[in-house]
């Protein structure tokens, strides 16, 4: 049986500190967005000048000065990766009419500059479209030109590398990485720079917290991790939130940590990671096989490869290496989990 480590901290604004130096393979995250109003307490805690700014109608002040905040979260996530190692933001522009000035803050561009910076690699991100019911297009004066403006309706998910692409030498590490791998199709639906995807339910009854979590879907982490890490890496999550990148470390055999400032969030999140259940956790890998053999009847030719562990034809000699393990049970432990897994 085959374990991994899971620590989790809120509370603590120096929790990155405590991570060691180059010790981290993937960090996966989604940040607070500066200008959107929910977040605004949360910057002015840590930043009295936020405030003034707000009261005084400096729009671009206020968004340079939230930034700064992230900056030094950034910098941290810079020193504690290790050498080819990615991070992905989930992040989303924000617009605000401050100073009877209706105007768009971009966010995405804002903590791109400040990783190219840093001198890391800059890759193709991807673009979250949620998927809405809502008819509005616009917003402003309706049918009017020109004083009408399109919706966002899309997110960025950010993704850069620190120094050059990641290595694998000992015969370990390569048999390791083989075992890691995904399906083609799943590579050809992942890796696009469009992802249709739903939202996730935001409100939260904790009194102790705020009312909406603002947390992406589990599928985002759990793509994020398995297309960027091998099985065994850590992934880290500076604003865990409700902990969904936590449960899709889980769900993909690796080790994590994340860390939060809100305090009122640890009861969510440790109630959300016990209460996956060992059968959720089976589920999402039936339901993965159960998709491939969907495929394997449309594909419409014969199949070069097979998986003998899974019984299943592939279109790549990669996929035949594929080996997952499941959820046999969590154990919380006083600074986190350690989830057991036996073989799938």
């Amino acid at each position: 049986m085959c374990e991994t480590l899971h620590r989790i901290n809120y509370c603590n604004a120096n929790a990155l500190r405590n991570v060691d130096n180059e010790s981290v393979h993937l960090v996966v995250t989604s940040p607070p967005y500066p200008m959107i109003a929910m977040w605004d307490a949360m910057f002015c805690s840590q930043n009295d000048s936020i405030a003034q700014h707000l009261r005084n109608q400096r729009g671009m002040a206020a968004f340079e000065s939230m930034h700064k905040i992230l900056d030094g979260v950034w910098r941290e996530v810079d020193r504690i990766l290790v050498p080819g190692g990615l991070c992905c933001i989930n992040i989303g522009d924000a617009t605000r009419t401050i100073d009877r000035n209706f105007c768009l803050y971009p966010n995405n561009q804002r903590v791109t500059e400040c990783f190219i910076k840093q001198g890391h690699t800059a890759l193709p991100p991807i673009l979250w479209r949620k998927v809405t019911n809502t008819p509005n297009k616009f917003m402003g004066s309706g049918m009017m030109p020109p004083g009408a403006y399109v919706t966002l309706e899309h997110e960025w998910i950010l993704i850069f590398r620190k120094g050059r692409k990641r290595e694998f030498r000992t015969a370990a590490e390569k048999a390791n990485r083989r075992e890691s791998a995904y399906f083609w199709e799943e590579r050809n639906q992942w890796f696009t720079d469009l992802w249709k995807l739903q939202g996730t339910p935001q409100r939260i009854s904790n009194h102790n917290t705020r009312a909406r979590s603002a947390a992406f879907p589990f599928e985002i982490p759990y793509r994020l991790i398995n297309m960027f890490s091998v099985k065994g890496d850590v992934v880290y999550d500076p604003f865990l939130g409700t902990g969904t990148t936590t449960v899709a470390a889980i769900a993909c055999e690796r080790h994590s940590i994340g860390a939060d400032i809100d305090e009122g969030l640890r009861e969510v999140s440790m109630d959300r990671i016990v209460n996956m259940s060992v059968r959720d956790y089976r589920t999402l890998l039936d339901d993965r096989i159960a998709r491939h053999n969907e495929f394997v009847g449309s594909y419409g030719k014969p199949m070069k490869y097979f998986n003998s562990r899974y019984n299943t034809p592939c279109v790549t000699r990669n996929e035949e290496y594929m080996r997952w393990n499941i959820i046999d049970h969590v154990e919380v432990t006083q600074s986190g989990f350690v989830a057991h897994y036996v073989e799938y």
